[in-house]
Parts: structure tokens; sequence; C-alpha cells
């Protein structure tokens, strides 16, 4: 089975065209406009194994707000979709990253019920600006996006940190290693992993 997709967005405020591979080997060619978040989806395709092309344009002169989350949004629906029925996969997948100074942990669970909890960012993370379009207030949107449109229940934790470009990717690539491992077929599973028959 072939676990791909390809999905388009268009609003008022961005143009999103997106084409995935959760069975790749972390290959990528990003370009949303806002340079640090390619840089986070970068990181997140190379370290959950998910082969991503990701073409986006759009009001970046306002703020870079809306691609990043039409972005987020049209990410998780390719998700979704090529997930399928989610017969034989993992279900669950826990990673902790470090990078320097900062340490993230993510759970997941592709359990069809959308779910976030993230916790652990010192206040300030909020108002930090990188890349001169990426404010820190929008990673835990980001994930909040990804989640509710993928139907993941993800727990994200940051254990410690204090640069915030640190803070920001040690989080992407402890999802991405969950994500990784949550959706990894398993051999021994037959079928749905749920007692309930469906995800």
């Amino acid at each position: 089975m072939t676990r791909t997709a390809m999905l388009s967005r268009s609003t008022s405020e961005s143009s999103v065209d997106l084409t995935l591979n959760l069975d790749g080997t972390g290959t990528y060619d990003i370009s949303t406009g806002v340079r640090f978040y390619d840089h986070m989806l970068e990181s997140f395709s190379k370290h959950s194994l998910i082969d991503l092309q990701v073409k986006a344009e759009g009001d970046v002169e306002v703020d870079g707000h809306h691609t990043v989350e039409d972005t987020a949004i049209v990410l998780g629906q390719a998700i979704r979709e090529a997930l399928g029925d989610k017969s034989g996969i993992s279900r669950f997948g826990d990673a902790m990253v470090p990078l320097d100074e900062a340490l993230a942990q993510a759970v997941v669970d592709v359990a069809g019920r959308p779910f976030v909890a993230h916790s652990g960012e010192p206040d300030a993370q909020a108002y930090a600006i990188i890349g001169g379009t990426y404010s820190g207030s929008m990673t835990q949107h980001v994930f909040q996006t990804l989640a509710y449109n993928a139907g993941l229940a993800l727990h994200v934790r940051l254990i410690s940190g204090r640069d915030p470009h640190h803070i920001v990717e040690c989080q992407f690539k402890a999802v991405a290693r969950a994500l990784r491992a949550a959706i990894a077929p398993d051999p021994r599973v037959v079928g749905v992993p749920s007692a309930k028959g469906a995800l």
C-alpha cells in the first residue's frame, strides 16, 4: 500500500500545494516564504522520514501567521489522508530530543480524536521573533492545527531551554520522531490497533 497524499488549499490569504509520502526517507523541497518555518518543516521531514514537498505563498508582508497556519492545516489533512484506515500501524509514539540546552518530549496517539497538550515554554517565548517573520507563539498553534487536522492526540513538553530557536527546533524534532514511531507499520498488528476496530 502506498501511503501518499497530494493536497492544495487556496484562500485570499495564502495558497498551499503539498505532497507527502509517509514511507519516504526524509527528503524535502519546502518553500513557504517564512524561512525559519521552512527550516522547521525540513527538520520535521528529515526526522519523521516523511518525504515532503511544500510550495506556499501568502501575505507574509502582513504577517507570517496565515501562511504558517494554512500550511499546517494542509500538512495535517495530508497525513490523515495518507494514513487511510490506519491498519497495521503502531499507533503510539514517544520521543525525547535534545538540542544543546533545550530538551523536549513528544507523545503521539494516532487516535482519530484530536487533542493537544503543550507545556513548558517560558512566557517570553511567545514574544520571540525568530528569523524576522516567525513568532514563538506560533509553535503551539502549529501543533494544534496539525493535530486537529491529522486526528492526533499530541502531548508536547519542553523540559528545558533558553535559546528561542533551540526551543522551537527541539519540539519539532521530538514531534517528528514520535510521529515516525506512531505511523510505522508493525508486522504483528492485524487490522486497526484499537479494540473498537476503528481509529
